[in-house]
């Protein structure tokens, strides 16, 4: 499954980050590594952005771009 499809306050360790190039790069860049676990915080009313906990700290992602990140319940 991707970090997309995941319900608002579940939590789930990353498998993999999908995408290419800077896109990839830039997933990396801000935390989302295979192995970390992170927790969905809060949707967008209409369900798009998403705001996700990891390591210490929020950050919001596009759904488009959640959906390149397959993860796994923890």
């Amino acid at each position: 499954m991707t970090l997309d499809q995941i319900a608002v306050g579940k939590e789930v360790k990353i498998i993999k980050v999908g995408g290419e190039g800077q896109l990839r790069i830039r997933l990396l860049d801000m935390g989302l590594i295979p192995q970390t676990v992170v927790r969905v915080q809060k949707a967008a009313p209409m369900g798009d952005p998403i705001e996700i906990h990891l390591r210490g700290y929020e950050l919001t992602l596009r759904k488009k771009d959640a959906a390149r990140i397959e993860v796994a319940e923890v």
